[in-house]
């Protein structure tokens, strides 16, 4: 199942401020960004909102879709502080969402 403007990215390497968007468990379809890199198989998202920076997830790469992009703003803030704030997820998260919703209304003309 594929959402329209989603891309899966080539390389399964997840970065840091990485949007993804969580396959399996509680969190099914939402969207979420890498804050940490724990080994090649887990990975911490936050998303600012229900899931904060201070008590990240621990999810399995394999249950999640990584989205062809990175925010720019966790990316340099995490690289230079170690931390974001919720505020920061929440923005980056809404922006990306908004984008693909941007290119569902225009697949589908606007109508649904």
């Amino acid at each position: 199942m594929k959402v329209i403007g989603l891309i899966e990215s080539e390389s399964t390497v997840p970065r840091i401020g990485q949007i993804v968007q969580v396959l399996t468990g509680n969190e099914r379809g939402s969207y979420s960004i890498i804050v940490q890199q724990l080994d090649e198989r887990f990975v911490l998202i936050a998303d600012g909102d229900k899931r904060r920076f201070d008590r990240p997830k621990r999810k399995n790469i394999r249950h999640l879709q990584m989205c062809d992009h990175v925010s720019p703003e966790v990316h340099n803030s995490m690289m230079e502080t170690g931390r974001v704030t919720n505020g920061k997820l929440r923005h980056a998260v809404s922006k990306f969402v908004e984008e693909i919703s941007e290119k569902k209304g225009d697949a589908f003309n606007g109508k649904r």
